[in-house]
């Protein structure tokens, strides 16, 4: 009986630690602001700086991993919508209808502002002309033909530039021969690159901070600089005519977090918006919507290091 006893107790031991190691291993899995995985999707016209965010901030929190999804900004507020993607990245705060639909669903998105970014216009390089007007690019788009534009290179059809520029030109469709649309950023680029006459329009950032299989392609192209609807000057998408709010194109980016509760999405917004990740976007060639401080550290006197 005492031997029963024993082996009842043993098994009751070797159950209740392997329960403990259970509840253990769940705690250490479990994801807060700064712990866990998670995937977001993003604007495929934003990526970069995105990457950068994200490669800084696994990098100082080694027990976060932010998988990045780009695509189009139509597929991803459907996504948002149908609660297939807690966190994305956009170029466009969220508007009425979809904050009411939100409601319906009882939940309560948290929307941080964190950069300033702008949709460049660009040529091939063998174009002398490095100017263009607004109007031009809006009246092209409408059907009125331009003997400076062979045509007019868009990324995706359900991208956020193409929806931007619609807006800019007050039309529901772009049914005008001589516009294209191609898949990614990437390929206008490279359309553009080889391409005289052509006009394509792209996200700033794909320009500032090229991956390395697109450096030797950049090179190949001009940044256009632009006259908006009611100015007589022209601007490019530079940081400093984008903080003087001079450039007609500029557009805020916005973090997206339908989480619901102190998750990664929390953490990682927080960051951008933080010192860090403000300094990350000024470094990237736009905008931060809030300028990181410098430290001055004030001496005394003066210390002659030469004897």
């Amino acid at each position: 009986m005492l031997k029963y006893s024993k082996v009842f107790c043993l098994v009751a031991f070797v159950f209740l630690f392997a329960m403990c190691n259970q509840k253990s291993k769940s705690n250490n899995e479990k994801e807060t602001i700064l712990k866990g995985t998670i995937d977001i999707t993003v604007d495929e016209t934003i990526k970069p700086i995105v990457d950068d965010q994200v490669a800084v901030f696994e990098g100082t929190y080694y027990d976060a991993k932010i998988n990045v999804k780009p695509k189009s900004e139509a597929e991803l507020i459907n996504d948002l919508l149908n609660q297939k993607t807690k966190v994305a990245v956009t170029s466009r705060d969220l508007t009425k209808e979809e904050l009411a639909s939100f409601e319906k669903s009882k939940i309560k998105p948290r929307v941080t502002p964190f950069a300033v970014d702008a949709i460049a216009l660009i040529s091939n390089k063998s174009n002398n002309d490095t100017l263009i007007t607004l109007k031009t690019v809006i009246d092209f788009m409408k059907g009125i033909p331009n003997p400076r534009i062979k045509g007019l290179v868009f990324d995706n059809p359900n991208s956020s530039t193409v929806r931007f520029m619609k807006e800019l030109a007050n039309v529901k469709d772009i049914t005008a021969a001589g516009v294209f649309s191609y898949k990614t950023n990437e390929e206008v680029i490279k359309v553009i690159s080889e391409n005289e006459g052509m006009i394509g329009v792209v996200g700033v950032n794909w320009l500032s901070e090229p991956s390395p299989n697109m450096a030797e392609v950049i090179n190949k192209i001009n940044v256009l600089g632009v006259k908006g609807l009611k100015d007589n000057k022209y601007y490019y998408p530079s940081q400093n005519d984008i903080a003087e709010q001079k450039y007609p194109l500029a557009r805020d980016l916005f973090i997206i977090n339908c989480q619901g509760y102190s998750g990664l999405g929390m953490g990682f917004a927080s960051f951008i918006s933080g010192d860090i990740g403000q300094r990350i976007v000024l470094k990237s060639g736009l905008m931060p919507v809030r300028t990181p401080g410098r430290k001055l550290k004030i001496r005394s006197q003066i210390i002659n290091d030469k004897e």
